[in-house]
């Protein structure tokens, strides 16, 4: 096997076996049933694209693909599989890798936040209603304009009692929300919430960029995303997916084609993201294998059967990998024959029998060529793997983890002043201000009462001097009525 600038070779048939570099970004499907050694191609392709320069990120849902991180263990089968297919300077080594978890188990954590998620898909991975979907949008324009930053779901969550409380205010300005609307959204929450999507919501937020790293030697970085426990809760998942389609989609300058990709994506047992996808991931997933690829980005499934991919999806993948299938029911056949139909026939042999007798280790493999039809399908040894075939150990992934060039990024929580912390504040200063306005209307009816009392008093008082002043002149006028008369009669000696 003659290795080629910007091509990745990774098996042997009637001729090698070639994804050609410009091309990579054309999407692919590796199929095949349990055991068949698919997981083992994913680590081959991973590798290469790594050894190619190409950052990888790649889905880990058994535990095993974290032994790209490891060298090899020599083995008499995986020597003489290398010197059939004559790979040269071929060695066991691991790549270089970084380990993610968004539980901070088994790797950095990963974060986004609220924000970075938007209104319309937070609307849509919660299956809202038209009018749910509108308090969401007048949620995040009020925090928006009210500069309250929403990052983690307690901030959501508090948002929406404010919205709530003030609800009358709030729809005055904005147009009208319900409390029934904001119930409904937040038991949506709940149940997001038991899926401890807490975690992955808060900051420092994950970037694209430490995703497309690579080394001093020029090699890219396989980011290794931990996956056992996250696909036992799917709605978590999708909300992780659909965010970083999402990024990748809307971040990304255009490209076009270049020599090589900007970044491969890998997602292996691919089947488990589309049996409880909601909608708006799986249109967001067709959306990005149609148009990502002009940014420089190649995603890649791996599953046991095609039929497990939805179609608007699975025409969009140029290079394909199958490994054996089984046909022990009238269904199964069926895909096999399918399957076998996708492919540009080989005159060779028959497709569909090839299928089910491919032994571990082999594919039917068809890849774009160099004007981008697909090539005719052809029988393929995968070359060997250079890491190992195994699970890497909780100390070998400390060891990594430790040497790290993100570690000291996102190790560390930060939980800075956001939307809940501002509303609380915001609540504790109204409910101050309503307890001295309660005080100091206490305090005016107080000297009211006084004021009233002391007038009554005043009045009554008021009302005796009164009496007294016209008794007091009344006797005075009797007084002086006599004396004039007195006067008079001395005077004149007879009344006047």
């Amino acid at each position: 096997m003659i290795e080629q600038q910007n091509n990745l070779l990774f098996g042997q048939g009637e001729r090698p076996a070639l994804i050609l570099g410009k091309y990579a970004n054309r999407h692919g499907l590796i199929t095949g049933a349990t055991g068949t050694g698919k997981t083992v191609t994913v680590q081959v392709l991973t590798e290469n694209f790594s050894r190619m320069g190409v950052p990888v990120f790649v889905t880990d849902i058994k535990g095993d693909v974290s032994g790209l991180s490891q060298a090899g263990e020599q083995k008499l089968f995986l020597d003489e599989r290398a010197k059939e297919l004559h790979i040269e300077n071929y060695h066991y080594e691991g790549s270089p890798s970084i380990f993610w978890d968004i539980f901070k188990k088994h790797g950095h954590p990963v974060r986004t936040t609220i924000q970075e998620i938007g209104a319309l898909y937070l609307s849509r991975l919660l299956e809202l209603s038209d009018a749910q979907e509108g308090v969401i949008a007048v949620a995040f324009k009020y925090a928006e304009e009210n500069d309250l930053p929403l990052l983690d779901l307690k901030d959501l969550q508090s948002l929406l009692q404010y919205m709530g409380d003030h609800h009358q205010n709030i729809s005055s300005a904005y147009g009208r929300i319900t409390n029934a609307s904001i119930g409904a959204i937040q038991r949506r929450l709940l149940n997001l919430e038991s899926q401890q999507a807490e975690l992955l919501f808060g900051e420092p937020a994950l970037e694209l960029a430490d995703l497309m790293r690579q080394d001093l030697s020029g090699r890219g970085i396989i980011s290794i995303m931990e996956s056992r426990n996250l696909m036992m809760k799917p709605q978590l998942y999708a909300t992780f997916l659909l965010w970083l389609m999402t990024e990748l989609f809307e971040t990304l300058p255009e490209v076009g084609d270049l020599p090589q990709p900007k970044l491969i994506l890998f997602f292996d047992e691919a089947h488990l993201i589309f049996n409880d996808a909601p909608k708006e991931v799986l249109r967001r997933i067709e959306q990005v294998a149609r148009l990502i690829r002009s940014k420089g980005v190649g995603v890649y499934f791996c599953t046991q059967s095609p039929g497990d991919i939805p179609e608007d999806i699975l025409g969009q993948l140029g290079n394909k990998i199958q490994h054996a299938l089984r046909a022990y029911t009238p269904k199964d056949k069926k895909v096999i024959k399918a399957m076998a139909d996708s492919f540009r026939p080989n005159p060779d042999f028959d497709t569909t029998t090839v299928i089910t007798e491919l032994g571990v280790g082999e594919a039917l493999v068809s890849t774009l060529e160099a004007k981008g039809a697909p090539s005719i399908v052809d029988r393929v040894k995968i070359a060997p793997p250079r890491c190992r075939m195994a699970p890497a150990t909780d100390q070998e992934r400390q060891m990594i983890m430790q040497r790290s060039p993100v570690g000291g990024k996102y190790d560390t929580d930060l939980d800075r002043e956001s939307a809940h912390e501002k509303l609380q504040s915001r609540t504790k200063l109204l409910a101050e201000q309503k307890a001295k306005e309660q005080i100091k209307l206490e305090s005016k009816n107080n000297r009211y009462h006084s004021e009233k009392i002391s007038g009554r008093s005043q009045s009554h008082t008021r009302r005796r001097d009164t009496v007294l002043e016209s008794m007091g002149k009344s006797l005075g006028r009797k007084f002086t009525t006599k004396v004039v008369n007195a006067v008079w009669k001395s005077l004149f000696g007879r009344k006047r």
